[in-house]
């Protein structure tokens, strides 16, 4: 099956873009930026423990993104499904930042064996995994086994439902958060805006009552236009937005969206509320107090309470609109998990069982508290594992929020190309605040070389 697809998936590797995301403000980057990881290869003496554990047992093996902290908690999910039954055994091997990850799948392809049964994939390479012909929906497992979707958040099974089918499982979900210094906010007498128009009024206040010289940092981040477009309710592609087929050309630059984002950045920059602090200044500069707000995934929930301690209380507060009468949700980030379609019977039944394992009350619980990923699972909500996380940390409870008042309309974009897309918003977003393109241009030059790459993408891929 794999062999069929080989020259296609050959021609494609060209428009692969290793943007690599350590550091950045949300769960895009799948590890943490003072983590260190190891891949499959380097634990030896691991995998020959997991080896002799494994007696006639299917292997299945598990390639993924997540590393450090949030590679030990897959680690234990993995072994705690292998210790829990006898037919089945998992090998998890680690395979680098997304990027890295989707580039190995790509060319491991064009071989007979991917060499994998279940992959996680981030939320950019939906649209490729979907046409890829590489994979088994999870829909399909759904239907043949009966098995009751309606356990997992509807608005997490949305983003990568298509057409109806449920492609892949969501794993590993979040969604941008506005974080907020409550000391200086209560200091200033202000509270969380609700859109970037009211930001302005927000911020000047906070910059009159002597708290902070910077009201928010702000990194140049693609994500963020992104949300904003979904906060509007506005496309950024044809093709329903490029949930129908993949898209043709980009619609941005007709409907005004992302003039309306850059267009208000550009003015809170001017302003002194929002003073360019690069691609990777925002979260550091809310850490160290400097900063009275920024924006970040709700996974990097738990890292910013710990780096910044006892120096303020942290707030949360929903992700803003751009005006206040932007009354749409978020769509979310993160990975989610693909059954490769090897033609083997016996191991696709064993990556969905593995699956399902992933997702039950129980591992969602762990992964939740150990990780700050969204629980995929709503039964997760009612456990005293979760309302104790609740109580220790009642920002996440924002998060849980959010997405319940987003719904599956809101569920976001989907591109063949989003990868090098999203570098080319980040591109003119730095031209424009560093004064060398207006907002209205940067949009034309992002929808121009957007359109571009899909042009090229879609003359190979007929």
């Amino acid at each position: 099956m794999f062999k069929k697809i080989a020259s296609r998936l050959m021609l494609v590797l060209m428009f692969i873009t290793l943007t690599s995301c350590a550091g950045r403000d949300s769960d895009t980057s799948s590890t943490p930026k003072e983590s260190t990881s190891t891949s499959n290869n380097e634990d030896a003496s691991k995998d020959e423990k997991s080896t002799a554990d494994k007696g006639d047992r299917t292997t299945i093996v598990f390639w993924h993104s997540m590393g450090g902290n949030l590679n030990d908690a897959i680690d234990h999910l993995v072994d705690e499904y292998n210790k829990s039954q006898d037919k089945y055994f998992v090998k998890a091997e680690f395979q680098g930042e997304y990027d890295d990850a989707l580039t190995k799948l790509r060319s491991s392809a064009s071989g007979k064996d991917v060499g994998a049964d279940l992959v996680q994939v981030f939320d950019l390479g939906t649209r490729y995994m979907i046409d890829s012909g590489l994979i088994k929906p999870i829909q399909d497992f759904v239907d043949e086994d009966d098995y009751d979707l309606s356990q997992l958040e509807d608005n997490l099974l949305a983003y990568y439902t298509v057409d109806g089918k449920l492609n892949s499982m969501p794993f590993n979900s979040s969604t941008p958060l506005l974080y907020y210094n409550k000391d200086m906010f209560d200091k200033a007498g202000v509270k969380p805006p609700k859109s970037l128009e009211e930001m302005k009024e927000v911020g000047q206040k906070l910059k009159d009552s002597g708290v902070t010289d910077m009201p928010i940092s702000m990194s140049i981040y693609g994500w963020w236009v992104e949300q904003f477009m979904s906060k509007q309710g506005l496309d950024l592609f044809d093709n329903e937005n490029g949930r129908k087929a993949n898209p043709t050309k980009t619609v941005f630059n007709d409907n005004g969206g992302v003039t309306n984002v850059l267009k208000a950045w550009k003015e809170l920059e001017d302003d002194g509320i929002a003073p360019n602090v690069g691609k990777q200044g925002g979260v550091p500069e809310f850490n160290s107090g400097t900063s009275a707000m920024t924006f970040a995934s709700t996974a990097s929930l738990a890292q910013i309470l710990s780096e910044v301690g006892d120096r303020f209380e942290v707030g949360t507060a929903y992700f803003p609109g751009v005006e206040a009468s932007d009354n749409h949700g978020v769509s979310i980030g993160g990975a989610s998990l693909y059954a490769l379609d090897s033609g083997d019977k016996e191991k696709m039944e064993g990556t969905w069982d593995f699956i399902k394992f992933l997702v039950n009350v129980d591992s969602q619980t762990y992964w939740n508290a150990n990780t700050g990923y969204f629980p995929v699972n709503k039964g997760v909500l009612d456990t005293d594992k979760f309302k104790e996380l609740i109580k220790e940390s009642p920002q996440f409870e924002t998060a849980i929020d959010q997405l319940h008042d987003s719904t599956p309309d809101d569920q976001g974009a989907l591109s063949t190309v989003f990868q090098e897309s999203r570098q080319v918003m980040e591109k003119y977003i730095e031209e424009m605040l560093n004064g060398n393109v207006s907002p209205e241009d940067a949009s034309k030059n992002m929808a121009k070389e957007m359109d571009d790459a899909l042009e090229s993408y879609n003359k190979v891929n007929k």
